[in-house]
């Protein structure tokens, strides 16, 4: 691929948190043409928000998947895990000539895999990318490993773009087995603090627990780190518990019981469900507090 990031035309499937995210400093990298896609597209209530900050941005909205398939050197699938192989399939038919579809989702890597030979079997070219971090703190810069036959030809032309990828593996699956171990820990840990701390709350006995937590962890700020889990979860429990489903089946697929990954996937769905009637109403994710959070799940029972 030409690393001229001037003559590259890039094409986002989801314009939610990251897609915007991306897509707003690919522009600012002065590629070609950025252009993105989304299914709230199709929703006329969501419609205007996603167009307003697309031509604040000087983004392009494509009519359909296909549609930014056939107008992309480079497509970025940046979709909830479960929507993962729908996206895929949705472009394997129209990438522009030899294209690459670079796939950011958190799935399986058995997902991973039946999305690379449904790309390279209709003649494109297929890498996955394990995201390692949240995105927003790193933006375009977020460490990311990536994975397949593929990856090595691409790393070039997305340092170009500004990302921060390393080639983990010449295989599909590697890459994604990284990040779903991961978040094994790390969403886990998400759903024991809320789950602890919502507890604590309930009791009264929050400052006695931070406190011997802090104690025995010397290392964490757990006051912090309380927000930053629930103000997420809150925020992008949905999500959260579709990785987590997939990081569910990666270690069904390693032969153990997945315990642990389904339960924070019950959790944090939990949250999510929460959130969508409304319970968090009114609370601002960069104001809130962990406190805040937690007494507004529990003022719903009495």
């Amino acid at each position: 691929m030409n690393d001229d990031v001037r003559t590259l035309q890039v094409g986002l499937i989801g314009y939610g948190e990251v897609g915007k995210i991306l897509a707003k400093a690919l522009v600012e990298r002065g590629v070609g043409g950025v252009c993105a896609y989304d299914i709230l597209l199709d929703d006329t209530a969501r419609r205007p928000e996603l167009a307003a900050a697309a031509e604040r941005d000087g983004v392009a909205l494509a009519a359909s998947a296909a549609d930014l398939a056939r107008r992309a050197d480079l497509v970025i699938s940046a979709v909830t895990a479960r929507e993962t192989r729908n996206a895929a399939q949705s472009v394997a038919g129209t990438l522009r000539g030899s294209g690459y579809l670079l796939d950011l989702n958190s799935a399986s890597p058995q997902a991973k895999s039946e999305c690379g030979a449904l790309i390279t079997e209709a003649g494109g070219r297929y890498v996955e990318a394990a995201v390692m971090s949240s995105v927003p703190p790193y933006g375009i810069r977020v460490p990311m490993l990536l994975g397949g036959p593929d990856a090595s030809a691409l790393a070039p032309t997305l340092a170009a773009l500004g990302f921060a990828a390393t080639v983990v593996s010449p295989s599909l699956g590697v890459a994604s087995a990284i990040k779903m171990c991961r978040s094994v820990i790390v969403k886990g840990m998400e759903a024991i603090v809320i789950e602890s701390l919502l507890s604590a709350r309930k009791y009264g006995v929050e400052d006695h627990v931070l406190a011997s937590l802090a104690e025995t962890f010397p290392g964490i700020d757990w006051e912090r780190n309380g927000t930053y889990f629930f103000s997420r979860v809150v925020q992008h429990g949905r999500r959260r518990a579709e990785e987590m489903r997939e990081a569910a089946v990666t270690v069904g697929d390693a032969g153990l019981e997945p315990l642990m990954a389904a339960a924070t996937a019950g959790r944090h769905a939990w949250v999510a469900e929460l959130s969508r009637g409304g319970t968090f109403a009114g609370l601002s994710s960069s104001t809130t507090a962990w406190r805040d959070y937690a007494d507004a799940v529990l003022a719903r029972d009495k």
